[in-house]
């Protein structure tokens, strides 16, 4: 208490000041009209900028939640893009067999549970892209429902392929890898070829033996062709930005920029085919006979 006392006495001009200061800016607020306002201004764009400084800080570090939330919902559209596209394809083989007498608006029931493709969302815990076989590690694995063989993709397009997975991480084996191929196709045509990469530039790769009669312009979009057990047809690979002839002048090759930036690369969906096993099993049945 008494060390109390002696600081209070020896440091009194300054306490004076202080509270003089204090009681002065109170009866200043107090009878002056110009004043208060000035004060009550100043004092809501304080609090303004703490709030605005607060909430910048709270979205920051919920941006995770946020992304994982907007990839689920994008793994759904994607879903309900390839639903879309399976009843189109329904309808329309029924109306090239004239049988457009039962048609409906929805898949039936029984479509609906037989859907082959479902999306999980992932995240890249890490990447390469200047190698020539480069590898993406990802978050999810056998405990998530992951395996081989099965498609990864990003918002913007084709990723690559699961290679193996361990209980909770996955190695995808993307595009940027000159090991793998995937079965392409010109957007609305059938015209399709295997698009593989040769090494240096991240942003392109190719797409061979396309027949010489095949038809397609530079800037046209290029697809999966669904010819495989991994992806559903049409999703985005790249458009068109060159092509010349292959050695045999009866098959064209394409220089294709890729829609996927493997050097940004984040937010990821795995696509599972609930058919891909029965179909492997018909495929490989089907191969004894060769």
């Amino acid at each position: 208490m008494n060390k109390l006392l002696e600081f209070i006495v020896a440091q009194r001009h300054w306490i004076l000041f202080v509270v003089c200061e204090i009681l002065s800016l109170v009866l200043l607020y107090r009878n002056n009209i110009y004043q208060r306002n000035m004060i009550l201004s100043s004092a809501n764009l304080v609090v303004g900028n703490i709030s605005y400084a607060s909430s910048s800080l709270y979205s920051y570090f919920d941006l995770r939640n946020s992304n994982r939330t907007l990839l689920e919902r994008i793994g759904s559209l994607e879903a309900e893009v390839q639903h879309l596209r399976a009843q189109l394809d329904d309808t329309r083989s029924r109306l090239n067999t004239y049988d457009n007498v039962f048609l409906t608006d929805t898949l039936t029931e029984a479509d609906s549970a037989n859907y082959s493709y479902t999306f999980l969302s992932a995240s890249v815990v890490n990447n390469s892209t200047t190698r020539l076989n480069n590898y993406i590690t990802i978050n999810r694995g056998s405990d998530d429902g992951v395996r081989s063989d099965m498609g990864v993709i990003s918002p913007q397009g084709v990723v690559g392929i699961v290679m193996t997975a361990n209980s909770r991480f996955s190695v995808v084996i993307p595009l940027l890898n000159v090991k793998l191929k995937v079965s392409c196709k010109v957007r609305n045509t059938n015209y399709f070829g295997a698009l593989s990469w040769k090494g240096g530039d991240a942003g392109y790769a190719y797409l061979e033996d396309m027949p010489s009669h095949s038809v397609f312009e530079i800037g046209d979009t290029i697809v999966t062709s669904g010819y495989s057990t991994v992806f559903p047809p049409g999703l985005m690979i790249g458009v068109v930005d060159a092509y010349d002839k292959q050695h045999d002048d009866n098959f064209y090759s394409l220089k294709i920029r890729l829609a996927t930036d493997f050097k940004s690369l984040n937010a990821l969906c795995v696509i599972e085919n609930h058919t891909q096993q029965e179909q492997k099993e018909i495929e490989q049945e089907a191969k004894k006979y060769d």
